[in-house]
């Protein structure tokens, strides 16, 4: 489990990437569990939590477009 005290999107996507399933720790969102690079909504998840997972996910297709482009 990796903690990150701060809420940095672009560092939390790169380490769901690279790793592809586990779970983290953001401070003010609490854990956060990813399986095969995508990051999973739970029922019972906080609004503000919802959206950052929401971001993250958005983030992570993103930069797969991008690569693939390449």
């Amino acid at each position: 489990m990796r903690m990150f005290p701060v809420y940095a999107p672009k560092l939390i996507v790169k380490h769901a990437r690279i790793f592809l399933s586990g779970v983290i720790w953001v401070k003010d969102l609490g854990l956060l569990e990813f399986d095969k690079g995508r990051f999973l909504q739970t029922k019972k998840s906080l609004p503000h939590v919802k959206q950052a997972i929401s971001e993250l996910n958005a983030l992570i297709e993103a930069q797969s477009q991008q690569y693939q482009s390449i």
